[in-house]
Order: C-alpha cells, then sequence, then structure tokens
C-alpha cells in the first residue's frame, strides 16, 4: 500500500514537472516573439524596397519620397523596439525560464501544447494567449493586493497559448503558414544603438535568459500578435486613446459610482475586472475607491501591463509607433508614422486604492475555485463575454463569485470568438 502511495505521488510530481516546463515553453514562445518583433517588421520594409525597385524610373520618379520614407520606417522600429526591450528587461518571469526543454517527454501534455499553439485562429483579442499560472502585480511593486509577494497560481498551472483574439488586429487568412523566424541580436542591437529615450535614461543590463540562443523559432503570426499589442497600447495609455476611452470606459465608470454611491474607505467594495487587457479600465475603477482585480489570460498583455503599472516613472515617458505597420486609414506618411507618447499619466500616483491588483490566469479557472465564491461586490466586462468557449459557464461563475445583491456591468459585442468551432453553446 505503502509502495502505491509512494508511486501515486511520484507520478504527481512528474506531472507537475512537466506541467511546468510546458509553461515554461509557451512563455519562451511568447518572449520570442516579442523580440522577433525587429526582424519581421525589417523584413517588411526590405520587401517595400524590392518592390519599388522594380517600378520604371518614371514611375520612381513619382514616388521619390519612398527612400526617405524607408529609412523613417527603421528608425520608428528601432524606436518600438527599444520599448520592447526594455519591457523584456523589467519583465520577472514567475517560472524558472533556465528549464531544459528537452527534458519535455510527456507526449499527451506535448500534443496538448502543440495543439493549442498552432490552432486555427485566424484573427488577433484580448484574449490571445492562456496563462493559467497567474502574474499578479500592482503599482510601487507590491504583488496581488492581498500582501502575497511574487505570484499565484490557479490549480492546473499549464500555459498554452490559444490563437484568439487580440481586440482590432485581423491576421492574414495564410496564418502560421507564412512562415517563422528565428530569434536574433537584432533587437538587443538596435535597442544598443539607440540606447536613450526621450527622457534620456539608459537602456538596461541583460537578462539571461532573453539570450537568442534561449528562444524559439516562431511563426510570423506571433509577432504579428506583438504588433496588435503597440497598436492597443494607444487605446489604453495614450492621449490618442481617450476618445475610445470614454466611449468604453466611461459609462461603465458612471455606472459603477452611481451603484455604489456611499463607498466607505474603511471598508470599499470590490470589483472583477475579467479580460482587463493592459489594466487601464481596472486602474480606473480603483481610482473610483474600488477594490480592483484586474484578471488577464494573455501573457502578452500581462509582459506589457506589468511594465506600465509597475516600471512607469513618468507620463510621456516613452514613445513609440504604433501605425507603422498598417497602410489603411492614413492621410498621409505623417499620419502612419507619427509618434505617440505613452502613458498619459503615471500609474502609481492615480490615486488607486489598497489593493489593486492584475491577476494573470484563465477566468473559468481562476475563479472557480471555491474561495472566490461571494467574494465581489461588482463584476465589470468590457468586451470580453463573447471569448467564452461556454457562455453559460461564464455567467454562472459571475454568478458564484458576486456577493447577495452584487452588480454585474457588461459593455461590449456577442460575437463570440468561437461560434463556428466545436462548442455549440456560443
Amino acid at each position: 500500500m505503502h509502495q502505491v502511495i509512494e508511486e501515486e505521488n511520484e507520478e504527481r510530481r512528474h506531472q507537475r514537472k512537466m506541467e511546468e516546463v510546458l509553461e515554461v515553453k509557451s512563455l519562451r514562445r511568447i518572449i520570442s516573439a516579442y523580440l522577433n518583433y525587429p526582424d519581421a517588421a525589417e523584413e517588411d520594409v526590405k520587401r517595400y524596397e524590392r518592390s519599388f525597385k522594380k517600378l520604371p524610373p518614371a514611375h520612381k520618379a513619382l514616388l521619390s519620397h519612398y527612400p526617405l520614407k524607408f529609412q523613417r520606417l527603421r528608425r520608428c522600429i528601432s524606436m518600438n523596439a527599444y520599448f520592447i526591450y526594455n519591457m523584456l528587461q523589467a519583465f520577472e518571469p514567475p517560472l524558472d525560464m533556465s528549464q531544459d526543454m528537452d527534458g519535455c517527454e510527456d507526449s499527451h501534455l506535448e500534443h496538448a501544447l502543440h495543439d493549442n499553439l498552432f490552432s486555427e485562429g485566424n484573427c488577433c483579442s484580448s484574449q490571445s494567449t492562456s496563462a493559467t499560472g497567474m502574474h499578479c502585480s500592482k503599482p510601487g511593486g507590491a504583488c496581488c493586493g492581498q500582501g502575497n509577494n511574487t505570484m499565484c497560481r490557479s490549480p492546473d498551472g499549464v500555459t498554452t497559448d490559444e490563437e484568439v483574439q487580440i481586440e482590432g488586429c485581423c491576421e492574414p487568412a495564410t496564418g502560421s503558414d507564412r512562415g517563422s523566424l528565428q530569434n536574433s541580436q537584432t533587437t538587443v542591437e538596435l535597442a544598443e544603438k539607440y540606447h536613450s529615450d526621450s527622457n534620456g535614461n539608459d537602456a538596461l543590463s541583460h537578462h539571461d535568459w532573453l539570450d537568442p540562443s534561449l528562444q524559439f523559432n516562431v511563426p510570423l503570426v506571433d509577432v504579428d500578435k506583438v504588433r496588435c499589442i503597440i497598436r492597443n497600447i494607444v487605446r489604453d495609455w495614450a492621449n490618442e486613446g481617450q476618445k475610445e476611452r470614454d466611449q468604453c470606459y466611461k459609462p461603465i465608470l458612471d455606472e459603477l459610482d452611481s451603484l455604489f454611491p456611499n463607498r466607505s474607505k474603511d471598508s470599499p467594495p470590490m470589483c472583477l475586472v475579467p479580460g482587463a487587457g493592459l489594466g487601464r479600465l481596472a486602474l480606473e475603477i480603483s481610482g473610483l475607491g474600488f477594490v480592483s482585480q484586474g484578471n488577464e489570460f494573455s501573457y502578452y498583455m500581462m509582459i506589457c501591463s506589468s511594465f506600465i503599472l509597475n516600471h512607469t516613472r513618468a507620463a510621456g515617458e516613452w514613445t513609440i509607433h504604433p501605425w507603422i505597420h498598417s497602410n489603411c486609414n492614413s492621410l498621409s506618411d505623417s499620419d502612419q508614422l507619427r509618434p505617440v507618447s505613452i502613458p498619459d499619466i503615471v500609474p502609481a500616483s492615480a490615486g488607486i486604492t489598497e489593493g489593486f491588483s492584475m491577476c494573470g490566469g484563465d477566468f473559468v479557472e481562476v475563479y472557480s475555485d471555491p474561495s472566490q465564491v461571494g467574494v465581489w461586490d461588482a463584476v465589470v466586462t468590457c468586451f470580453f463575454i463573447d471569448t467564452a468557449h461556454n457562455i453559460i459557464e461564464y455567467i454562472e461563475i459571475i454568478s458564484r463569485i458576486l456577493k447577495d445583491g452584487g452588480i454585474w456591468i457588461n459593455l461590449g459585442p456577442l460575437l463570440y470568438h468561437f461560434a463556428d468551432t466545436r462548442c455549440p453553446l456560443n
């Protein structure tokens, strides 16, 4: 009997080890996508140059400004790469990134990860990458709102990578068939070449786990997600996104303010924001006097939101060029290449309520836990519920985690991301 128990314990330990190895593998792939951004962007510019060179001389003369535009594009790419590299330098992985990937021998887990990493999504929303390990962050360096130090974990800690949708971005129909890139030193070289930001801050020192030799080949569809993140930053953390925030976030904030008029500083109401993306709505709710927790599924989003929330020292500290990868809806080259300063505010000085946190993980897994029953005074979902595989399951969980008399506020379409997949409930 004792031997049987020991064997079962050993099997569980082995399973946990394999799950952690696969989670590291998934996180490495996401980091590799970020690091491959400048290579992929440079390939685009080279393609533009090749097309330009094939034009007849008379047509080249009509587009004589294009060579200068290509130079400007490369400068913009380098600025984006500099922001990305500093963001990755600030990121503290919740796992040991030096783990040997060759140790992953569990074929069932490997196939499960592969199926999710390379599934057939054709668009990129705020729920692109599952991260069932819960990375939590709070301005000022504290983590997870309740005094924990570094990381919370959901019960089944395998990280997967589903090709769902990053809001506002559509990938080419060919998806991952477009090919892949081997990460090189390009990002590091660009960061060192343009080693100071607009405020003269020096580039950060290297992390061992950012060594290119530890990175993966990634399909270009992964780099497309990075481009989506760069664009989404504008919506949440730039002055240029204020109009969109007013249209989406302000009605929610006004409703919360109206429904909870007598908020106590000693015992503030608790509000959960699933699908928190880059964290601005959760931060604004905290500023109203709520204990606010954002929940996010995507490590692409989590890495970026953690950097902005925890490492911003001044408004407008960083400059990015979010529209250089789109040739649509620009009246001029200046529109396409124009810089955007981020963030528009310093999160740590935004009047947040004690207990603000960002919690990473799959909404269903994290908030199905018995400890979440009857915890929240309000749940706010903004462009979130159509990410459900099973919308009834989402509604049941929201009902379960709300206190008696609790409020659910929802804004957004019902364009169910999985409507055309196997699940019939969407």
